[in-house]
């Protein structure tokens, strides 16, 4: 292969609210924490163990608004992107680092009220109040393939 890539899929639970900045111009970008879990039987002690891992998640300006709209802290989502590292100076004059998704594709999953009060007589998630965006709605892509 010629060429790299650099892809990022994850689902996992907001750990926070979706933090927004705007700019000027109209740009806008939003950033909140995900975490993913990993669960396994230890061998020696049959003990069941789980661990997260954290990602800083970056939207951006359409997919940044729709996200503040309709997500809140536990609700689950399926994110596509890429990784990024940011270099600073921090107030001591260090080198500081951060590694963030800088996320272009994303899918609700559920919300954290559906995941606290599971209910065989819920409408489908297309008749609930919170929509769940399509691909072709956060991408702004109305032609398909197929």
């Amino acid at each position: 292969m010629a060429g790299t890539i650099n892809k990022v899929i994850l689902i996992g639970h907001l750990g926070d609210e979706v933090k927004m900045h705007y700019f000027d111009g109209g740009n806008s970008i939003g950033r909140f924490p995900l975490a993913t879990n990993e669960t396994y039987t230890n061998k020696q002690t049959g003990e069941k163990v789980t661990t997260t891992e954290w990602h800083n998640i970056v939207v951006r300006n359409k997919l940044a608004e729709i996200c503040e709209k309709y997500l809140n802290k536990g609700d689950k989502v399926y994110c596509e992107g890429r990784i990024k590292t940011r270099q600073w100076e921090g107030e001591d004059g260090s080198k500081r680092y951060t590694t963030e998704i800088h996320v272009v594709d994303m899918t609700f999953l559920s919300t954290k009220s559906e995941l606290n009060n599971p209910s065989p007589n819920v409408a489908p998630k297309s008749e609930t109040t919170k929509p769940n965006p399509s691909v072709n709605e956060v991408s702004g892509d109305d032609d398909l393939p197929f």
